[in-house]
C-alpha cells in the first residue's frame, strides 16, 4: 500500500525547500503537499487539479469568485483557471491532486 501521513508530507515539503513537492506520480495523476510561505503566486496550470485543505484557514479565489476555506475544503479547479489562496493562515497546507493527460509538447 502506498501511503503518506500529513506530517510526513510536511518534512518532505519542509526538507525541499520548495512551496510544492510531488509526493505520488502516475502517468495520468500525480498528488502533492503545497504549502506556501504568506502568498501563492500560482498561475493557471495545464491539467485539472483538485485541492483538499490539509489545515490551516483562508479565502481561496477561483475564476475571480472568493470562498472561505478551512482543514477538509474541497475545491476543484479546471485546466487554465486562474486561481489563488488569499490570506490564510501560518499553518496552511493543502493535498493537491493533479490528474488527465498532461498536454503533449506542441499542444
Amino acid at each position: 500500500m502506498d501511503g503518506l501521513s500529513l506530517k510526513q508530507a510536511l518534512e518532505t515539503v519542509a526538507q525541499s525547500g520548495e512551496t510544492f513537492q510531488k509526493l505520488f506520480v502516475r502517468s495520468d495523476f500525480d498528488a502533492g503537499l503545497y504549502k506556501p510561505d504568506k502568498t501563492d503566486p500560482q498561475t493557471p496550470h495545464q491539467r485539472d487539479e483538485v485541492y483538499i485543505v490539509a489545515s490551516g484557514s483562508g479565502t481561496f479565489v477561483c475564476n475571480g469568485e472568493a470562498a472561505p476555506f478551512k482543514a477538509g475544503d474541497f475545491f476543484f479547479v479546471a485546466t487554465g483557471v486562474e486561481h489563488r489562496f488569499e490570506d490564510f493562515t501560518d499553518d496552511f497546507a493543502t493535498w493537491v491532486i493533479f490528474f488527465g493527460a498532461a498536454p503533449k509538447v506542441g499542444d
